[in-house]
């Protein structure tokens, strides 16, 4: 499912002109370079609390975390510096279901506020090495990409989704599969702001295949019956709606 409308500009002055996704507004997607810089932010001044050895450095990072969680973007000061500062100069990059780099926030939020309590508790060896995790993983995520706390939460949501064999059949009313089909459908969970989504239909029905989509933004119903966690997902189904492939 591609957007009607065309790429809204830049509200913020830069030389690129373009973009999708209102980095305040629609937070159900993220740009991908976001949650790196805001890694490599997380990361470095985690670094930096440990060479200088201000403990309380590391609460100020879970309160980012906190606040951004909590109240939004707007209040994330890494996620400010992104979209206000850098994206406008590079423009927007892929976008992405940001359900996981969320989660992710949400698992440094949890080992920053440890780490802060073990140091008030005079436990720094615990501290210190809680801190040099988050460290290690943040800056790992923003040089490669590699982020383990969304990871975890790609696995989680496979082992509720499909991944644990829930998603067995879709009911061909719920999406709109004719009764009398005789051919193969693929239905495809999307996200209407989602680039990968929009790439892999775009790659099934340069193959030929016969693509239903789902909005999980439009039909959250659906994405709830059944399980979808991750977009896109995709699985073939026959004329009664039994999965016989799972594609994505």
């Amino acid at each position: 499912m591609y957007l009607s409308s065309r790429r809204r500009p830049l509200e913020f002055g830069s030389k690129v002109s373009a973009r999708l996704a209102h980095p305040y507004r629609d937070l159900d997607v993220i740009d991908t370079r976001a949650p790196r810089f805001n890694q490599a932010v997380i990361g470095t001044l985690a670094l930096v609390a440990f060479l200088t050895g201000w403990w309380p450095l590391l609460g100020l990072l879970a309160l980012q975390f906190a606040l951004g969680l909590t109240l939004g973007r707007r209040f994330c000061l890494p996620c400010l510096a992104y979209f206000e500062l850098v994206q406008p100069r590079l423009g927007e990059g892929e976008l992405e279901d940001a359900r996981a780099p969320r989660f992710a926030n949400t698992i440094g939020l949890v080992v920053l506020t440890a780490a802060t309590v073990a140091h008030a508790a005079g436990l720094h060896t615990l501290g210190w090495a809680l801190a040099l995790l988050v460290a290690a993983l943040a800056l790992l995520a923003a040089v490669t990409g590699f982020c383990t706390g969304c990871e975890i939460y790609r696995l989680g949501a496979r082992l509720r989704g499909i991944g644990h064999g829930e998603l067995r059949r879709v009911d061909p009313a719920d999406v709109g599969i004719t009764g009398d089909a005789a051919t193969e459908t693929v239905v495809q969970f999307t996200h209407p702001l989602c680039s990968e989504c929009h790439t892999l239909e775009r790659r099934l029905r340069d193959a030929g295949r016969t693509v239903v989509t789902v909005d999980v933004r439009g039909r959250p119903d659906l994405a709830r019956k059944y399980g979808i966690g991750i977009v896109p997902t995709a699985v073939a189904v026959d004329a009664a709606g039994i999965v016989t492939a799972r594609l994505a």
